[in-house]
């Protein structure tokens, strides 16, 4: 099996237009030198034509005068060049029939007859009064011959007119056949060299957004299938890499939990003063301990949060989900902490149901409010906005606290990562709250942003963006 590669595949293509545009170039130049060649034959034929009708005709001035001069002298001499005249005009009349062939009618044969008689006539001193009509004879058949002659070449020159609209319909069909053809080339092309290269794109894509599920399985050119073996390769690599971590970071968290909760039990002995009485240099130092002890909780606890809503966003389970339904039971879950913060919290749904993953895209707008909640002030509004357009629905998250600095904007999904504008209120965030929005928007096929400001309202609007069917 022929196996081209981009490079021959492009070539290939470029010369298969240039043999179709090529095609019609000839076509076009054996049509126009075939029409020129036509034009020159008739324009000679016509200029002969032409030229023998007036030769005819002045052999006919020349045979009346030599007749009449005969008639009037009886001079010998006359009466041969009066035959030697004939002879000329009758060879003239050939040439008129071998040019005009069957078009000039009985005209050559009438005018045979006509001097044919005409010349008996002289030869057997006939009388003038019967020779004259054969004399008016000879000078109509000679005018007729004119005009049948140029009706001849008025027939050429319209036959060739139209010859030549037929060639240039004919011309316009082949150029027009030979564009469609080279579009046609460049569009089987095109998707043929196209089709490979978006199914690398999207392969990339996928690998970026830790997506190890799907083969890359890619066709057309042999080199792009061997940069989708190679990137197939590379998918397998990177899964077995993120099995990889993923279980380390399980062991490394498991591992570090046993000597963890034994820290905290000693401190807490030694905060309830059960080995002694403690004095205030000693307590200090206790209290510093625990702060660190349930700081290092803290974030142990983030990191199997995060591997475990990593592990979850590979598995996905959609089912009908009534929108309103969603924000109600997310704001349910964090109303003790609205009203710890005397907050409002105002839902805006559209009454419809959407196949989605429920749990995962709780989790996610469940992440964005318990962020709103830290960062308003007490007494905000926050607001919780849902619409869908098409097959696209947006969830929105608005809030009213210090907003997001611009140089936090492109780090702020990444784990770990907390703003450098302050909460309101003390927070124990450990900044792997959006980085886990944004794998499950990823897993989901959908996307979470930061919308910029428009410089006059305060505060953080983050959008879910995915797909759905209805």
């Amino acid at each position: 099996m022929l196996r081209l590669s981009f490079r021959q595949s492009m070539l290939a293509g470029f010369l298969l237009i240039a043999l179709l545009l090529s095609w019609a170039a000839v076509r076009s130049w054996l049509v126009l030198e075939q029409f020129v060649e036509r034009s020159r034959q008739d324009g000679e034929r016509a200029l002969q034509l032409s030229a023998s009708i007036q030769e005819l005709a002045d052999r006919r001035v020349d045979l009346e005068r030599n007749a009449r001069q005969f008639l009037v002298l009886d001079d010998a001499t006359l009466l041969e060049r009066f035959d030697a005249n004939v002879a000329h005009a009758l060879a003239t009349v050939g040439r008129l029939e071998s040019i005009a062939g069957q078009a000039l009618g009985r005209l050559p044969g009438d005018w045979r007859q006509a001097v044919d008689e005409l010349g008996q006539g002289l030869h057997q001193a006939a009388s003038g009064g019967a020779l004259f009509p054969l004399l008016n004879r000879l000078a109509e058949v000679n005018s007729a011959l004119g005009h049948a002659g140029q009706h001849w070449i008025d027939e050429q020159n319209a036959g060739l007119l139209a010859e030549l609209d037929k060639s240039r319909q004919q011309l316009a069909g082949l150029v027009a056949a030979a564009v469609g053809g080279a579009f046609l080339v460049a569009l089987a092309m095109s998707w043929w060299l196209a089709r490979p290269i978006g199914t690398l794109e999207r392969a990339i894509e996928q690998l970026g957004e830790s997506r190890f599920a799907t083969p890359v399985a890619v066709d057309g050119p042999a080199d792009l299938q061997r940069v989708g073996r190679r990137l197939d390769w590379l998918r397998q690599r990177l899964g077995e890499l993120e099995a990889e971590r993923s279980r380390t970071l399980r062991h490394v968290s498991h591992e570090l939990k046993t000597p963890l909760t034994a820290l905290r039990e000693g401190i807490a002995l030694l905060q309830e003063q059960v080995p002694g009485p403690l004095d205030g240099a000693q307590q200090e130092v206790v209290d510093i301990l625990q702060h660190n002890v349930m700081s290092l909780q803290r974030q142990l606890e983030s990191l199997l949060r995060l591997n475990a809503a990593s592990f979850e966003a590979r598995r996905l389970s959609f089912r009908p989900l009534a929108l309103r339904r969603l924000l109600a039971n997310v704001v349910q879950g964090r109303e003790l902490q609205i009203q710890a913060r005397q907050l409002t919290v105002l839902r805006r749904a559209p009454a419809i149901t959407r196949a989605l993953d429920g749990e995962k895209l709780s989790v996610a707008v469940d992440n964005l409010l318990s962020n709103a909640i830290d960062f308003s002030p007490e007494g905000g509004v926050i607001r919780l906005e849902v619409s869908a357009t098409g097959k696209m629905l947006r969830i929105s998250c608005i809030d009213q606290g210090p907003g997001i600095a611009a140089d936090d904007a492109e780090r702020i999904f990444e784990p770990f990562v907390q703003g450098r504008r302050a909460a309101p209120a003390p927070r124990q965030g450990s900044g792997v709250g959006l980085s886990i929005v944004r794998d499950l928007m990823t897993s989901m096929g959908g996307r979470v942003a930061l919308v910029p400001g428009d410089g006059k309202a305060k505060g953080a609007h983050f959008r879910l963006e995915l797909p759905c069917e209805a």
